[in-house]
């Protein structure tokens, strides 16, 4: 089964979930890339937007659509909304910047927030596949 396919049994909600995740995490930091002040946090963004998405994918691959597929959030996007933090908050900061990094770091911390909770699951032993076709 391939991921697309294990997604589309999933709720509806979660395929409009992955795509808002596409938006803030992947196309969003291109945006940062413009401005001379952000072009960093858009690099560094873009960095752990490739580096989370190959390692999903090379986890999913081995392991299937389990829950500890959001370790690599954690482990790439954990960081990078701290320093997306300390970029905000740089009097040099033009306002549109600012406001993209917001929005970026809004949608990595709700995906977070979900990662947490399926990593600790996985740890707790809940090593089922999301997708079942039953």
């Amino acid at each position: 089964m391939s991921f697309e396919q294990a997604v589309a049994l999933q709720p509806a909600w979660v395929g409009i979930w992955l795509n808002i995740l596409l938006l803030g995490a992947f196309v969003l930091p291109v945006a940062l890339l413009f401005w001379r002040a952000s072009r960093m946090a858009g690099i560094w963004s873009l960095a752990a937007a490739v580096l989370s998405g190959v390692s999903v994918t090379w986890m999913f691959n081995q392991l299937g659509y389990v829950k500890l597929l959001g370790l690599p959030h954690l482990i790439f996007w954990g960081p990078l909304l701290v320093y997306l933090w300390d970029q905000i908050r740089r009097a040099d900061m033009p306002l549109w910047p600012r406001r993209i990094m917001s929005v970026v770091m809004v949608v990595i911390a709700i995906s977070l927030a979900f990662d947490v909770v399926d990593v600790l699951r996985y740890i707790l032993g809940e090593r089922g596949s999301f997708a079942s076709a039953g």
